[in-house]
């Protein structure tokens, strides 16, 4: 990977090696992280007449399966699923292109009610990425009627100046026989309170509140790709004429060092229960290419010593089940043999710390 190199990273003071590597006798070029393309005018060459091209917001309610969905749409892991709620922090963001049409879709955190600074920065990301986009595409869960954390979210949409599209997601859950009293459930959310009672609530006969919204509904599954292929015809029908943004055969303009760290917190989601998910981000100190290998090491941050002692386990166990799971995904995305050394580090409140939110890169912007 280009770029110059950076000063090497000192190991943590306090942590536990999960797959351990030796620095001595590890030879090559530290990893910078690398900035991703900016713009569109990226020298790609000329797109084919009538070619659209732009960016799509997946938003919704904490685990709906908008990463899952992502995944599906381009067809590799580029985000992190999980059943545990709140699982994506960053605005990802994967490329689909298809002979007509080039998306760049940025996957939001779920929209929630913010507990503590880390909470409230998520969700001024996922809001943010609303004004920033050609097209909003809202996913609920398809399976369960229409909630209140769905009219919140469909009220924050309302007045938006971009087309919107609703997945019903989940669809392979749904029995037949309820499909269309689930629909109905979104499709009266929809169609918003009575436009009268709206107007004598709001003392203004020209308010739009109760105003019925036309906003399509997809069914599909992100998990067997059942109805995506009609979903991505639709969305692409509203992007705006353009050439492509990024090479065609990209599907991420993430830095490597972000999809890594990822990796590496999927896993700690997958082994750990309890209070342990949310109060763990991922940095990666440093990446060395050693021949045909890529080394790796990184610091898994908790708030308390209890939760440290979790992620150990007895022995180390916990945390070489973790290193093994993400060196085992790693490899995939780096297509080689991968190295890994992880190290677990307390720092108390870092969720409500501004500084430390900002070094993790979690900035609400």
């Amino acid at each position: 990977m280009p770029g110059a190199a950076r000063p090497a990273a000192s190991p943590p003071a306090e942590g536990h090696p999960g797959e351990t590597w030796s620095d001595e006798g590890v030879t090559g070029t530290l990893l910078p992280i690398p900035a991703p393309p900016s713009g569109g005018g990226l020298g790609l060459g000329l797109s084919p007449a009538g070619f659209r091209s732009g960016f799509v917001a997946l938003v919704g309610r904490p685990n709906v399966g908008k990463s899952t969905l992502l995944n599906q749409l381009v067809g590799e892991k580029v985000a992190i699923t999980s059943p545990i709620a709140q699982t994506t922090r960053n605005r990802l963001r994967a490329i689909l292109t298809t002979p007509e049409a080039q998306l760049v879709l940025v996957d939001t955190p779920g929209i929630h009610k913010p507990h503590h600074l880390l909470g409230q920065r998520l969700v001024q990301s996922a809001r943010g990425a609303i004004g920033e986009v050609d097209v909003v595409l809202l996913l609920v869960d398809g399976s369960q009627p229409a909630g209140r954390g769905d009219g919140f979210i469909v009220e924050l949409l309302r007045h938006s100046r971009v087309p919107v599209h609703v997945a019903l997601n989940k669809h392979d859950l749904v029995d037949p026989e309820r499909a269309e009293e689930l629909a109905a459930s979104y499709r009266a959310l929809l169609a918003g309170p009575d436009r009268e009672t709206s107007s004598t609530e709001t003392g203004d006969p020209t308010s739009h509140a109760g105003d019925a919204l036309a906003w399509p509904l997809h069914p599909v599954s992100a998990l067997t790709g059942e109805g995506t292929e009609a979903l991505v015809a639709a969305l692409a029908a509203d992007l705006p004429e353009g050439p492509h943004l990024y090479p065609p055969e990209a599907v991420s303009d993430q830095p490597e060092q972000l999809l890594l760290a990822e990796l590496i917190r999927e896993q700690v989601l997958t082994h750990t229960r309890e209070e342990v998910p949310h109060s763990v981000a991922v940095q990666i100190e440093r990446i060395v290419e050693d021949g045909p290998r890529t080394a790796v090491l990184a610091t898994v941050l908790v708030e308390r010593s209890s939760q440290k002692g979790i992620l150990i386990g007895k022995g180390g166990q916990m945390l070489r089940e973790i290193g093994k799971g993400a060196r085992l995904q790693m490899q995939k995305l780096i297509d080689g043999p991968v190295y890994l050394e992880l190290f677990v580090k307390v720092v108390p409140n870092w969720r409500r710390n501004p500084s430390r939110l900002a070094e993790l890169g979690y900035r609400g912007d």
